[in-house]
């Protein structure tokens, strides 16, 4: 039987504005500093943070960042979740597929930001909202 992943310590952000997701990155980078993380996945984890709290703001019309480290038995890792009260998203297989970006966006999408980190889930709702929850183990 797999053991549940529980949630050691959480830090919540607002994402309101273009200054929040420069702050939001500067906090992930912490974390994972803090978990002793490599520094490609320092990489990995900071650029899907820096690509999904853009996306909050863009087009969730803002919402909020809670950074947690979790662990999962013996792993140990961080986990992101942003979620915002937006339009939803009509088409997740859509939006995650290679190439589908908004023309703001850094080119990653949301199929991008999922290579980028180990476990990845998206909760939608159109008209009510987005929850992203992305998780990168040690």
């Amino acid at each position: 039987m797999r053991k549940p992943t529980w949630i050691v310590k959480t830090e919540k952000l607002p994402i309101k504005d273009p200054n929040d997701v420069v702050i939001a990155r500067q906090r992930v980078r912490v974390w994972a500093l803090d978990l002793k993380l490599s520094l490609v996945d320092q990489t990995k984890i900071v650029t899907a943070a820096s690509e999904l709290a853009r996306n909050t703001l863009e087009h969730g019309g803002g919402g909020e960042m809670e950074i947690s480290e979790v662990t999962d038995g013996i792993r140990r890792g961080v986990r992101l979740a942003f979620s915002d009260h937006g339009p939803g998203i009509p088409d997740i297989k859509l939006a995650l597929s290679d190439g589908y970006t908004s023309k703001q966006g850094m080119g990653l999408g949301l199929g991008g930001s999922k290579r980028l980190m180990n476990d990845f889930t998206i909760e939608t709702e159109v008209g009510k909202g987005t929850l992203i929850t992305a998780t990168r183990w040690k």
